[in-house]
């Protein structure tokens, strides 16, 4: 790894379906990103900045059964091509050992950011932090949302489902190469396939039970057992409990602390294997509706700036 940053802003929506959660890649840069990665060392690279085609929330309806299961799956056409536009950028900067720090738009994103680095480093190991399990199909999704399926995507299970539009997807995650944490919040069915897949989940009862040290080290641990591998950090704001970073759109409460989000930041950084990051899910047009607590529009941007300072280095001490 050099101290090259590449910047992909992915402001892709279609994966749910609330307005505004394609705003957040500009606001995290306009309220002192760059800046703040700049001070830790970091320069940025020449593909730093770049913007994938900017799909919104309200583009054509293009739902296509999934597979002969008269399920349906929303727009896939637009999100895998959108994905696949992702995933070339991170394939390109993967291979010039930059770090890349991809900016959702929702969690659909990272089935391009992963895919794209799986293509040069198919032995990358992830860590998905999110307080949903994200491993829907569209049997057991229900809402038929994308954002809910990506690691569906990444571990194969979509396969089956002959989606043209993300057949450029080619290497798929192992269960030793993922470990989820942070969860609380998964499907029944869901639940089903991601015990049958062989998922290393770490959910809050864990975190409740053992601390956020232990489970680190345990995350670690299956991460890097036979040695030394490339590392992928894919955070989704709504880990956090929605008292630190209310602007998410699938608020679940009972998450991370405030000092819990950073310390996985931080422990996933301290491998020096970390080359890659998502941050994804804030919406800043949502929020806290009580006027009792604290209506700051920007208090997510702030807690997502300082999670992505925290990946890429920055130490109390």
């Amino acid at each position: 790894m050099t101290n090259k940053l590449n910047i992909i802003r992915a402001p892709v929506a279609l994966g749910q379906g609330l307005e505004g959660v394609d705003e957040g890649p500009g606001l995290l840069i306009q309220n002192g990103l760059i800046g703040t990665a700049e001070s830790l060392g970091w320069t940025l690279g020449r593909n730093a900045e770049i913007d994938i085609r900017n799909l919104t929330w309200n583009s054509p309806a293009a739902d296509v059964p999934a597979h002969q299961h008269g399920t349906r799956i929303k727009f896939p056409k637009e999100l895998g091509d959108a994905c696949q536009d992702i995933a070339r950028l991170a394939e390109v900067s993967s291979k010039e050992g930059a770090f890349t720090l991809t900016l959702g738009g929702d969690h659909s994103i990272a089935i391009g950011s992963i895919g794209g680095a799986l293509l040069s480093r198919p032995d990358l190991g992830v860590i998905w932090v999110d307080a949903h399990g994200d491993f829907n199909t569209p049997e057991t999704s229900p809402s038929g949302n994308i954002h809910g399926m990506p690691l569906a995507f990444l571990s194969g299970l979509m396969t089956p489902y002959q989606l043209p539009s993300f057949s450029w997807l080619k290497n798929h995650l192992r269960p030793e190469q993922l470990v989820l944490i942070g969860i609380r919040s998964i499907d029944s069915e869901e639940r089903k396939l991601m015990k049958e897949w062989g998922a290393n989940v770490f959910s809050m009862t864990e975190i409740d039970r053992y601390g956020i040290g232990e489970v680190m080290e345990q995350a670690k641990k299956i991460l890097l057992q036979n040695g030394p591998r490339p590392l992928h950090l894919s955070y989704d704001i709504d880990a956090v409990d929605p008292h630190f970073a209310p602007s998410t759109g699938t608020k679940v409460r009972g998450g991370l602390s405030y000092r819990e989000a950073h310390y996985v930041a931080e422990s996933v950084a301290e491998t020096c294997q970390l080359v890659s990051m998502d941050l994804v899910e804030i919406n800043p047009r949502l929020g806290y509706v009580d006027p009792a607590l604290r209506q700051d529009s920007n208090i997510t941007i702030e807690v997502g700036i300082e999670l992505i300072a925290s990946a890429l280095g920055k130490r109390i001490y």
